[in-house]
């Protein structure tokens, strides 16, 4: 029987959770608001508008949330041409497609950033499609995304692994059913990724790689 292997992508394949803090509070210094860069980091994961929803709150004028949104955009392309991947990735998705497994993308991701993100893993030969959050109705911590991937690899949740870097990849995995692994370099704590769903956790994409055999991949 066909096995899914569903991975995030940014902080999981490509080193950009630290990126995605620095532009977005920069987006938010430009709008005139003050939000620690901690409290960024601890939201990276969400879509954008969920994003600044968490941050700013229900009572913020909602008519400037495309704004932060396109701000961040802007800054954070400047990047698109040297976006780093992660120890290990693109290996590690060619040896799980060697294996078996059809490698399935999750992401809030798409068009050029997409493209980006896809060039630094260097490895479309292993991957068999990419659902983006352009196609559910909610991105994570809601289950669609990972439900979403599981459809186009067709594949049913308990043959299938999710592989992310936050709690909300793991709260998502969870809801739609599948094991979760989860890895440290997106930056949170072991912790709060076992408190969210995780099964097993691990360094990067290479310590994945190097302890397959003694994951859920196995």
């Amino acid at each position: 029987m066909e096995r899914a292997a569903v991975f995030d992508v940014d902080g999981t394949l490509v080193d950009t959770n630290h990126l995605h803090v620095t532009t977005w509070w920069e987006a938010f210094r430009q709008a005139g608001h003050q939000v620690p860069m901690h409290a960024v980091h601890r939201a990276v994961g969400l879509p954008s508008s969920d994003l600044v929803a968490h941050l700013l709150g229900e009572g913020r004028d909602r008519d400037l949330d495309a704004g932060l949104s396109a701000a961040h955009k802007a800054l954070y392309g400047q990047y698109f041409d040297r976006l780093p991947a992660l120890p290990g990735a693109g290996d590690l998705l060619r040896r799980l497609a060697d294996d078996g497994w059809r490698v399935v993308l999750a992401t809030s991701a798409g068009g050029a950033e997409l493209g980006a993100l896809r060039r630094a893993i260097d490895a479309d030969d292993a991957i068999a499609a990419t659902a983006s959050a352009d196609d559910v109705d909610a991105g994570k911590p809601a289950p669609e995304p990972v439900e979403h991937a599981l459809e186009l690899a067709g594949v049913p949740a308990e043959r299938a692994v999710f592989v992310g870097d936050t709690v909300w990849d793991m709260r998502a995995g969870t809801r739609a059913g599948v094991r979760c692994v989860g890895v440290l370099c997106g930056g949170l704590p072991r912790a709060d990724l076992e408190e969210a769903g995780a099964d097993a956790v691990f360094a990067d994409p290479a310590d994945l790689l190097a302890s397959r055999e003694g994951s859920p991949f196995a």
